[in-house]
């Protein structure tokens, strides 16, 4: 309901593209610039030998690269930082020494949400640390409560009669998925009719809304899915369980939006501040019940895996692919993926002088929100000896003053570890690797077929090769 207020209040992004990962958005948010350009190439967990040390692939935001806090704090902003960082840990790569006053930041792809521990074995700890030091968590832990928690704090210890920008990194919805059973409870059997039911229903609703042309194809399950049908009853009710806590993880995330949006009003700041709210990637599709090696090391960190309990401290949640394509519906695929249901994501844009209940159609990039937000604060962007941003600021778009920020002609292209989308007008070329794709570039219209469904490399050879060569 809170989110759902301020895409009221303001504008709601339906062709907003982010990369597949986490990191590599991450650094395109905060710099308007590729993640290459900016330095996150991939992530640590699956970097190649061939790509380490190599340019745009150092994992850390570069030197010569400034983030939109640097930017607005040498405009007069306060600047504050709290949650999901992976952009590096040491001195130089911390939000500290990237233009944050303040922040409590995690250098990893993900940690617990509960307790002060990691969620996987490439991690010994989970990396907490409060400006630029390592830092431990408060008891009575909770991750999205304490992002907002530790928010409300560096802003009321400020001037408030400046300006500010804060960055609000939830943990939500990512592995392992968790949340307080009064929200989980929400949800209790709405998930029971199984991943491929629930992929039909958005698909129908997409229509229903017109976000999606009437005839639209829906993308078959990947053949390397499960068929709901395929479960034993058991197994169905532990997976639509699963489901359940990631409602309500989500659920858990916008009440304490909620929680920050009325801190906001209480001290008078919130008819002055524009919000973002998008994700950085599409959803999570990595299981934990089918490797054994994980099993033992969850074993050993005090993790489980069952129905009791599930999504309170110690579980180890998850959806898994074929919950995360349905998720993604009606989008192909999932996170990690050149695809639809990898890189489109929701974003909402909510502010003074941005049109209120509008649902924007127009191309936007990850790239454009740095841009945007250095254009409405209306500060100096540049910064000496720091390359020029990249993308494109959505402004007249928030204004209603233009119809795009992007021409027929011009393009956005994202890259990671291989999985590749380039989208130029109504057409896109995408290539996915394994194990749910194989590597070959493919031609779709997304105008008429926003699920990926019919490849037009064959039917229209010269589009895909003159897409390839821009």
């Amino acid at each position: 309901p809170n989110i759902d207020a301020l895409a009221a209040q303001g504008m709601m992004f339906t062709r907003y593209y982010t990369s597949p990962l986490c990191a590599p958005s991450r650094a395109m948010l905060l710099t308007g610039m590729d993640n290459h350009e900016a330095g996150v190439g991939t992530i640590g967990e699956v970097i190649t030998p061939e790509q380490r040390g190599e340019p745009g692939y150092s994992l850390k935001i570069e030197n010569d690269v400034a983030t939109i806090a640097e930017r607005l704090k040498a405009g007069g902003y306060r600047t504050m930082m709290t949650g999901k960082w992976h952009l590096g840990h040491t001195p130089d790569a911390l939000p500290s020494a990237h233009g944050f006053d303040r922040s409590f930041a995690l250098d990893a792809s993900g940690a617990d949400n509960w307790a002060d521990k990691p969620y996987m074995p490439y991690y010994q700890e989970a990396p907490w640390y409060e400006d630029g030091e390592a830092a431990g968590l408060p008891e009575n832990f909770y991750s999205s409560r304490f992002i907002v928690d530790r928010m409300i704090d560096y802003l009321d210890e400020g001037d408030p009669a400046k300006p500010f920008l804060a960055y609000l990194g939830f943990q939500a919805i990512h592995i392992p998925v968790q949340a307080p059973p009064e929200f989980t409870a929400n949800y209790d059997g709405i998930y029971d009719g199984g991943w491929q039911a629930l992929r039909e229903q958005r698909w129908l609703k997409a229509k229903s809304m017109g976000l999606i042309p009437e005839d639209a194809k829906l993308a078959p399950l990947h053949p390397k899915l499960r068929p709901w049908g395929a479960l034993d009853e058991s197994e169905q009710a532990l997976y639509a369980a699963r489901m359940e806590v990631n409602a309500g993880m989500l659920e858990a995330m916008d009440h304490h939006i909620g929680r920050f949006v009325s801190h906001l009003k209480e001290t008078g700041q919130f008819d002055n501040t524009v919000f973002i709210v998008t994700s950085d990637n599409g959803p999570e599709p990595s299981r934990g019940d089918n490797d054994w090696r994980l099993g033992l090391w969850m074993k050993f960190n005090d993790y489980h895996l069952g129905a009791e309990g599930i999504g309170e401290e110690g579980s180890w949640g998850f959806i898994g692919p074929e919950w995360a394509m349905a998720a993604a519906s009606p989008g192909n695929l999932f996170k990690f993926h050149g695809s639809e249901g990898g890189i489109r994501v929701p974003m909402i844009a909510a502010g003074p002088g941005i049109a209120p209940g509008r649902r924007e159609d127009a191309l936007a990039s990850v790239i454009d929100i740095a841009p945007t937000l250095a254009d409405l604060s209306g500060v100096e962007s540049e910064i000496p000896d720091a390359r020029p941003m990249s993308g494109r600021s959505l402004a007249p778009l928030l204004r209603g003053e233009a119809d795009a920020v992007y021409g027929p002609e011009d393009a956005i292209a994202v890259e990671v570890s291989g999985n590749s989308a380039f989208i130029q007008g109504d057409y896109k070329i995408t290539r996915n690797q394994l194990p749910f794709g194989d590597g070959t570039w493919r031609l779709y219209n997304l105008k008429a077929d926003p699920g990926e469904v019919d490849d037009l490399a064959a039917a229209e050879p010269e589009r895909l090769e003159a897409m390839l060569a821009s």
